[in-house]
């Protein structure tokens, strides 16, 4: 390293005579790039380093996204974005190079302290929006621009990767209810054991209605019991926040019964609801009309508001 400079903004700028450790791009006719190119950026070939597939991100007219003028921008990116998750994340230390081809040795742009940067789902490019000035850069004299030819680099040294574990929390603006009739038909000959009904969508998610003719938990014996279970079992730690409501409707589909709440249902096996319903004295009631011809008719109102997946 022949000398080093640090400017205000903690960037590091030596030259060196040791070549790029990773990738080198060579561009021939950089002034038609320039010109053709005004408001656009130049992606280099993927190039692997530590493990992961990285690329240059080259800006000959400076980063207009970042408000960069007079200067060429130049950024380290992950190239294969495809296999990157939300949880993803790679520790990196790298520099970037710029060939001066009068004295044979190149520039060197890098972080001061040598900081790692960590590239993730959500920074997966980091670079120098002021890599170096247009007035610099196409000055013959200082030999990184010679017959309209130019020579950058870059090395990568990756110090840590880990996937981090954790969820996404997305709440739903917008939230539209749905609706699910089921008729219980034979009422009287079900048994004891838990009835489910099929299966319905609410919220892109599915639900079902879990009944217990004879009782469950505090009311079992005594009760009815109701409740509303996720069905999405093949989804595993899915969290679901429903607003939701359980109803027995009479012979002409009136409200009766109604039991409301929210809740947070998770999967793969997540139910709620009211084990104490309603008393099977009640029930049975010829008064009531919760049984009509041996049939109760049972609603469930669902309104998904959130939805937390692992990352």
């Amino acid at each position: 390293m022949d000398s080093v400079f640090v400017d205000k903004d903690a960037i590091a700028r030596s030259t060196s005579h040791v070549p790029p450790a990773h990738y080198i791009v060579k561009i021939k006719s950089f002034s038609v790039l320039a010109e053709k190119a005004v408001d656009e950026k130049y992606e280099s070939g993927a190039f692997e380093a530590g493990g992961y597939k990285w690329k240059l991100v080259l800006y000959p007219n400076g980063n207009k996204s970042k408000n960069v003028q007079d200067h060429i921008s130049l950024y380290l990116a992950v190239a294969d974005t495809s296999s990157v998750t939300l949880g993803w994340e790679v520790y990196a230390v790298f520099r970037l190079f710029l060939l001066d081809q009068n004295q044979d040795n190149y520039l060197v742009v890098q972080d001061a302290m040598g900081k790692e940067r960590r590239f993730n789902g959500l920074k997966l490019e980091w670079g120098f929006d002021q890599f170096i000035p247009l007035k610099a850069f196409n000055d013959a004299s200082n030999g990184y621009l010679v017959e309209d030819t130019c020579i950058f680099g870059a090395e990568v040294f990756v110090k840590e990767r880990n996937i981090v574990k954790g969820e996404c929390l997305s709440m739903e603006k917008y939230a539209y209810s749905s609706k699910y009739v089921w008729k219980v038909e034979n009422f009287s000959k079900l048994g004891e054991g838990r009835q489910e009904s099929q299966v319905f969508s609410a919220g892109n998610h599915k639900w079902k209605i879990r009944l217990y003719p004879m009782g469950n938990g505090f009311g079992d014996g005594d009760h009815l019991s109701l409740f509303l279970a996720l069905a999405d079992s093949a989804v595993e730690a899915v969290k679901v926040y429903a607003d939701y409501s359980l109803r027995i409707l009479d012979k002409f589909f009136n409200l009766i019964l109604t039991y409301y709440n929210k809740f947070w249902f998770h999967t793969p096996k997540s139910s709620w609801g009211c084990p104490r319903f309603v008393s099977l004295s009640e029930l049975n009631d010829p008064e009531t009309g919760f049984l009509v011809n041996d049939v109760c008719v049972v609603e469930a109102e669902v309104t998904v508001l959130g939805i937390s997946e692992p990352i």
